[in-house]
């Protein structure tokens, strides 16, 4: 964990912030227009100085945010403000937009699920559009632009016949698709664990319950500011065009229906824990009842027994040559009698749930 304290650092300082995941920043350039495409991956920053560009679009991704040189560089050669490299590096960003006029800069939140572990992780994505370029920054390779850099590939691809905004659209569309997936995971865990917690087979239901609610509550603070940039994002000005805002309507939908799922998870798992209390307490009724049964049972044999226990010269039965089989017949009598009471009273028959 490489965590770098920015109290008393001015603005504008690029201090990375957070945990270093991969070794070496990876920049990766895809170069293209509706007719050709150049696809160029720098190991370096001094790589990617001999590059000149060819086409109108441009896509630069960076993999690995924790090397000052090449933010700083980057944002020298793109006109970027300080403050935005400094947001870029400080990879605990809250989900935000904002518009520098020439250029918009978008910070998100892309998850990944573990169905081993059942933890949900996130990453911090940054994202610039300009005029005839598109700029993503990375904390490290997870493969969900992967599909949008096949389609790239693809001729005659309507993303490369578009415009940058296109290509923000499809990037941003791609990071709330991932939250269906991780949201669908979570979900069949809680439900898995709902179906353990009512066959009373769970190991540790509390930590469980808690666990899958910090999950969804993490994943929902991602979200919830999320909504609101793609809401921004449908009123920006000119660096978004008209047909495209229609398209980021349809991501805004997807979010406010992830929030609701997210609120459906939350409420369930309010339910497991209220399902869980019942199972114990149900379970613990019924095993207070079963002893109360045996209790009483074992009552006229106790009571027989103490009575023929007193130390007292003069007892019934106490010279008679069958006392112990009349004692023990007025144990029996007392116990069916109890047995039969029992029955009637319709406790003998115990249902645990």
């Amino acid at each position: 964990m490489a965590y770098t304290p920015k109290v008393g650092r001015p603005p504008g300082s690029i201090d990375y912030v957070g945990e270093i995941k991969v070794k070496n920043p990876t920049i990766t350039l895809f170069d293209y227009d509706a007719e050709a495409l150049t696809e160029v991956t720098f190991k370096s920053i001094n790589d990617s100085r001999q590059y000149t560009r060819k086409h109108r679009g441009l896509w630069l991704n960076v993999h690995g945010l924790h090397e000052a040189e090449v933010m700083r560089e980057i944002g020298a050669r793109f006109g970027l403000h300080p403050l935005v490299l400094e947001d870029i590096a400080h990879t605990q960003q809250r989900p935000k937009v904002d518009d520098y006029g020439e250029y918009l800069f978008v910070v998100m939140r892309a998850f990944n699920y573990d169905s081993a572990t059942h933890d949900a992780s996130s990453d911090q994505i940054s994202l610039v559009l300009g005029k005839n370029f598109v700029l993503s920054f990375q904390e490290r390779p997870t493969g969900l632009f992967d599909p949008i850099r096949e389609r790239l590939r693809q001729d005659g691809c309507a993303l490369r016949r578009a415009g940058p905004d296109a290509l923000l659209h499809a990037l941003i569309d791609a990071v709330v698709d991932r939250y269906f997936i991780v949201v669908e995971a979570i979900g069949d865990d809680i439900e898995l664990l709902e179906d353990d917690i009512m066959s009373s087979t769970a190991s540790r239901p509390i930590a469980d319950i808690n666990h899958y609610k910090r999950e969804v509550l993490e994943v929902r603070r991602a979200i919830w500011p999320t909504r609101e940039v793609v809401n921004v994002l449908l009123r920006s000005g000119p660096l978004l065009q008209p047909e495209t805002q229609l398209y980021f309507r349809d991501i805004y939908d997807h979010a406010v229906h992830i929030i609701d799922q997210l609120d459906a998870l939350r409420d369930q798992i309010g339910d497991l824990l209220d399902i869980h209390l019942s199972t114990v307490s149900n379970r613990l009724n019924a095993e207070v009842r079963v002893l109360t049964v045996v209790t009483t049972l074992l009552a006229p044999a106790s009571l027989v027994t103490g009575f023929f226990g007193m130390n007292f010269q003069h007892l019934p039965f106490l010279d008679a040559r069958g006392g112990w089989e009349i004692s023990l017949l007025i144990i029996l009598i007392a116990g069916c009698s109890l047995v039969g009471l029992l029955y009637w009273l319709r406790w003998w028959t115990i249902k645990r749930n």
